[in-house]
């Protein structure tokens, strides 16, 4: 076995990084940009479970890091013609998707985050990045609040551990509206295509999308193959998808389970009950990865005239603390 437990900084690629090691798994952070997990690896294996980009594609991935690695939304998705009201206070955005006339994906993805610490002990290999608004910062603009974002990533023998925090260091209440882009590798095991893969993810209704991509606030019915995707498992691109359901939790947890049929081993994302929705997007069905996207608020939320505990529309008090965990790991058959 590699040594056991290693935390270091080292480039990836030409951008500055922190290494996780332990064991044979290995993962990689960029505080540049946006805190994303780039990496998640088994290297005794050679299973690659995020997309990262290659050292050609880096300057590409930079202006545009919403589809490789873990990237961080906040707002998360769309927002109606880039603006909205909320608590008595009307927050506008850029319009930053041309084709719908939205605000697409807020401001934390492409941003610079601090590490605090990285390191290890007895259990893990860590570190813990953050970012911080206040009056001083170019964010305040569009989210004029005091808060803190802090991300840290745990690496041990069970896998990745991800804990979020988001804590109302202000005087007024504050949205809370987050998500991740998660990019996964499908097939994530060399020698494996994407005919060995099925997923499953524990979704519940359908909401049904405008020509703009947001919400109308009325659900579809499922397709069988929607249906299969609660229950037996589906290929990843059985059609293309970007499509917004709500979360139903099974056996008590929130999950998506990609299983390579091939060598008997599943991909185990589990979110944590917290995010009441997910995203889902596999780039118009085109085999390599696909983005089974934990959202805590429903795209669009304050413009929807639904329940707050409906969509997911969370009011953060000052001085309150959101927070919740994921874990990315491995099952195998027996």
């Amino acid at each position: 076995m590699a040594t056991q437990a290693q935390a270091f900084e080292q480039a990836f690629h030409d951008e500055q990084a922190v290494w996780l090691r332990w064991g044979d798994y290995e993962a990689a952070v960029l505080p540049n940009v946006g805190a994303n997990l780039i990496a998640f690896r088994d290297n005794a294996s050679g299973f690659r479970f995020l997309r990262e980009p290659s050292a050609a594609e880096m300057n590409g991935f930079r202006a545009n890091p919403g589809i490789h690695g873990i990237p961080v939304l906040f707002p998360p998705n769309r927002y109606e013609d880039g603006t909205f009201t909320w608590n008595g206070r009307t927050y506008t955005f850029p319009v930053n998707e041309a084709k719908t006339g939205n605000h697409l994906h807020g401001f934390f993805h492409t941003a610079v985050w601090s590490v605090e610490d990285f390191g290890t002990n007895k259990s893990e290999s860590y570190v813990s990045l953050k970012i911080s608004i206040d009056e001083t910062h170019p964010i305040y603009q569009y989210l004029p609040h005091r808060f803190t974002i802090k991300l840290r990533y745990a690496l041990n023998e069970t896998g990745l551990l991800q804990h979020v925090s988001v804590h109302n260091e202000g005087t007024d209440a504050m949205p809370c509206m987050i998500a991740f882009h998660t990019t996964v590798n499908a097939p994530f095991a060399p020698g494996s295509t994407s005919d060995d893969c099925r997923f499953t993810l524990t979704t519940g209704k359908r909401w049904e999308l405008s020509e703009r991509m947001l919400p109308t606030g009325k659900h579809q019915p499922l397709k069988p193959e929607e249906e299969a995707m609660k229950t037996t498992g589906i290929s990843p691109f059985w059609e293309p998808m970007d499509n917004h359901y709500t979360t139903q939790p099974q056996n008590g947890r929130n999950a998506m389970e990609l299983t390579d049929t091939r060598i008997g081993v599943t991909l185990v994302y589990d979110i944590g009950t917290a995010y009441k929705q997910w995203m889902i997007w596999n780039n118009n069905a085109t085999p390599g990865f696909f983005c089974p996207e934990p959202q805590l608020n429903l795209v669009n939320a304050p413009n929807v005239d639904l329940p707050a505990d409906e969509i997911g529309l969370v009011a953060l008090e000052p001085g309150g603390i959101w927070e919740e965990t994921s874990r990315l790991y491995v099952r195998k058959q027996a």
